[in-house]
């Protein structure tokens, strides 16, 4: 398993955060994901054999959001 910290731009509300979490959380590989408001990051607990980081930039962006960099 591995822990990445992503960077996500466009989360305004609470609703951001579960729309975010979701996306990623319905990732094959994806353990849990927690999307921070505040802070603006999402961290992703993950199989890197099932999912790889790209994958998490194209889901964020297809709910509408910005993923502007990866951390760990």
């Amino acid at each position: 398993m591995k822990t990445s910290v992503l960077n996500i731009d466009g989360m305004g509300c609470s609703g951001c955060v579960n729309t975010v979490e979701n996306t990623l959380a319905s990732l094959p590989g994806v353990k849990t994901a927690i999307a921070n408001l505040e802070t603006g990051i999402a961290e992703v607990n993950f199989d890197e054999n099932e999912v790889k980081e790209e994958d998490f930039k194209k889901a964020v962006e297809e709910a509408g959001y910005t993923m502007t960099g990866i951390q760990g």
